[in-house]
């Protein structure tokens, strides 16, 4: 359903351009947030081993900034992955106010085992899509995402 205001042309494309993006922003995640509940993940939890995995041991605001979580936030989850022995924290020689987070063996064997059924998850969001049509979603969302417009 797109916008039922009766604006300019310009506001109802827009509107409808918005409702469109925020319906999408919703639906994805929360259907890959359920496959990570049945393996006993938040979606931050993946994404802080998913990271690692891929860019190997991080300071913990590395990872906070990766993922797009607070300070405060990334300190929860870090927490929870100590807690279930996926990650070790360790001071950081260069800087002993950081922490380095590295993936246990256990960690390790989760996300190298879980990966590709994630990478499968997501190629089937976007199975309708052609090559062209993915670099153009691509280069659209980047361009929204940076988009120097403040919200007044």
């Amino acid at each position: 359903m797109g916008t039922k205001h009766q604006g300019s042309k310009r506001e109802q494309l827009v509107l409808d351009a918005f409702i469109k993006l925020m319906r999408a922003s919703h639906t994805i995640p929360a259907r890959h947030n359920s496959k990570l509940l049945e393996v006993g993940l938040t979606n931050g939890q993946f994404g802080v081993l998913e990271a690692i995995y891929h860019l190997g041991p991080l300071n913990q605001r590395t990872i906070g900034q990766k993922i797009l979580t607070s300070e405060g936030n990334i300190t929860f989850i870090i927490d929870n992955l100590v807690k279930k022995s996926l990650v070790t924290r360790r001071q950081d020689p260069e800087d002993r106010r950081k922490s380095i987070i590295e993936l246990t063996t256990e960690g390790e064997k989760f996300i190298s085992d879980y990966f590709p059924t994630h990478l499968k998850n997501i190629l089937h969001e976007f199975e309708d899509f052609t090559d062209e049509e993915l670099k153009e979603f691509a280069r659209l969302a980047k361009k929204a995402g940076l988009s120097i417009n403040n919200i007044d």
